[in-house]
């Protein structure tokens, strides 16, 4: 049972997540916000004792630093939701992506540890992990990928560079970076859509704000049963019939463009499949700092509490 009004706590309020998160609960009437003294914001002591305090943490930090805080907490009734990396491969921890199936959203609701996906990794799994799951696309296919986004994605050093009137003429053009083949998200992408190699994944920052366009290539006659685009657009349609937050446009609504920040603002995601027979492109575009980051964790701070689900957040 929680009190009237749950407490939360953020722990990295400062940062481009955190700052989200408390925007989307600041006007809140239904939850306690605990915020830690300015001068104290770094004082373990006292972060312990607001984390222990609340029901709901979030934790907006680094790797190291989120599994450091989870050590902290002695309160056994604490539930987190940690947006960093550290966790969303992790024994214990429920990855934060209800849409990915029934069982999926009430592991979260009940879940004491849940792991906020990944902004690149949430693209990615939107679409192939319910291809996986339909029998569509091979456990074993060469998945390639590639995803832009907005530079808010980089945080506040990336913002900062952005925003800079003396800034290089390379930030002038879209850049591609990861360039190792080993980004972060790779591990929870490889994990939650149930591939037996990680995808080759390729992501491109340029200079716009914040929103994505994440898109897989697909060779149609490598996949079960050798679907065409239309017809993998309806069986992700049917994936997603009745979910709020993830919508799938109708095959042949567009026949142009895509701008990777059509929905930015939002927190919610669109799928939109592109093709022939022959060959088919998947694209899911979302805003980074919604779906992607700090909508996707105030969604699952709802269904953990027993709110309704899309409270706070702008669909």
């Amino acid at each position: 049972m929680f009190p009237v009004k749950p407490r939360v706590y953020i722990d990295g309020k400062d940062g481009t997540t955190g700052l989200q998160i408390y925007e989307r609960l600041g006007g809140r009437s239904d939850i306690e916000l605990l915020l830690i003294d300015e001068a104290k914001r770094k004082d373990p002591a006292e972060r312990k004792k607001l984390m222990d305090a609340a029901d709901i943490v979030f934790l907006c930090l680094p790797d190291a630093a989120a599994a450091e805080a989870v050590e902290l907490v002695e309160n056994p009734n604490t539930r987190i939701i940690d947006a960093s990396t550290a966790h969303r491969t992790a024994s214990g921890w429920v990855y934060g992506f209800p849409e990915l199936g029934p069982e999926q959203k009430a592991a979260i609701q009940t879940s004491r540890r849940v792991a906020n996906p990944g902004c690149h990794a949430t693209g990615f799994l939107s679409t192939a992990a319910p291809l996986v799951k339909l029998g569509i696309l091979p456990r074993d296919y060469p998945v390639a990928v590639y995803s832009l986004t907005g530079y808010s994605g980089g945080g506040k050093k990336m913002i900062a560079q952005y925003g800079d009137t003396d800034r290089g003429t390379e930030f002038d053009a879209p850049r591609i970076y990861g360039l190792s083949l080993r980004h972060k998200h790779l591990p929870e992408m490889q994990k939650i859509a149930g591939l037996e190699f990680a995808p080759v994944f390729n992501p491109v920052v340029d200079d716009y704000y914040k929103g994505m366009a994440t898109t897989i290539l697909l060779q149609n006659r490598l996949l079960h049963g050798q679907p065409s685009a239309e017809e993998i657009c309806g069986a992700l349609a049917e994936f997603y019939q009745g979910q709020t937050f993830v919508k799938v446009v109708p095959f042949g609504t567009n026949d142009s463009l895509l701008s990777a920040n059509k929905m930015a603002g939002k927190d919610t995601l669109e799928i939109n499949v592109c093709g022939n027979q022959e060959q088919t492109m998947v694209t899911a575009l979302f805003d980074n700092l919604g779906k992607g980051a700090s909508g996707a964790a105030v969604q699952n701070m709802n269904l953990m509490l027993g709110f309704k689900e899309t409270a706070g957040l702008t669909l």
